[in-house]
């Protein structure tokens, strides 16, 4: 057993959807958690650019005394984490949208990914495809915009409401029973999505399914913690003062947020 904490990280608050999944299964574990608010979105940025802040922060947290590290961003997963998992050894958890349990869930065959351009664009996406969506028909929708009122906390306003009724509309217009949530930062609106989808479109996100990965990858190396856990720190490569403020609703505590050294 270890207490050294796990390090997580996005491009900036979404990523918190992930860490509660992981303070709920692993409650012993002490945790970093890092948003890159500074560059935020991920998603409009080149895979190169997404590489170099991701091996900084990795550098970062890992100097923090991280044990194992959790990228909280699918776009950065798909342009990061293979490169990650070569400089550093030490577990290394990703993201990855949903495609198999979304693809096991349809009951019309036709599945809507709502995700970043950066996501559905890259190889790593296109390959999850192939793997497992099969003889369903998988139906891609880009958010543009969304990801930036999440980051102030604006969940439910007329704003967001018509932001996701226009990237739900030809969605359902093709046929989608189930939505993948392709990016951490939305299962924050996924209320909002429920109170204005029919009630037999399924949502589906991986954030519980990472924190179960975690868990039996730190359990397969004996390096879980046997706690108490530590209060979480918080950093942020843009306004600290932002993220403190949307950490109540986001995190569902408050908490102190430090600027992440350059």
């Amino acid at each position: 057993m270890t207490d050294a904490p796990i390090g997580v990280f996005d491009s900036g608050v979404g990523g918190l959807s992930v860490l509660r999944e992981i303070r709920q299964r692993l409650p012993s574990e002490s945790l970093l958690y890092v948003a890159d608010s500074g560059y935020v979105p991920y998603g409009e940025k080149t895979p190169e650019q997404i590489r170099a802040r991701s091996r900084s922060i990795a550098r970062f947290l890992i100097a923090q005394g991280a044990k194992a590290l959790v990228v909280a961003c699918n776009t950065a997963t798909a342009a990061a984490v293979a490169e990650l998992r070569e400089l550093h050894d030490l577990p290394i958890i990703g993201m990855e949208p949903a495609v198999k349990p979304a693809a096991q869930a349809t009951r019309s065959g036709v599945v809507g990914v709502l995700a970043t351009t950066g996501t559905l664009q890259s190889a790593r996406f296109a390959a999850l495809l192939d793997r497992f969506a099969g003889s369903i028909q998988v139906v891609t929708q880009p958010c543009p915009g969304l990801v930036e009122y999440i980051e102030q906390g604006e969940l439910d306003s007329a704003r967001v409401r018509e932001l996701l009724h226009g990237f739900t509309r030809p969605l359902l217009a093709a046929g989608c029973d189930t939505l993948i949530l392709g990016c951490t930062h939305y299962p924050f609106v996924r209320a909002t999505l429920q109170s204005m989808l029919p009630a037999e479109v399924i949502l589906i996100d991986t954030g519980a399914a990472v924190a179960r990965q975690l868990q039996q990858r730190l359990e397969a190396k004996g390096m879980t913690a046997a706690g108490p856990s530590r209060p979480c720190r918080f950093w942020s490569s843009g306004d600290p003062a932002t993220l403190q403020r949307t950490l109540p609703v986001l995190w569902g505590e408050p908490g102190v947020v430090e600027l992440l050294p350059d």
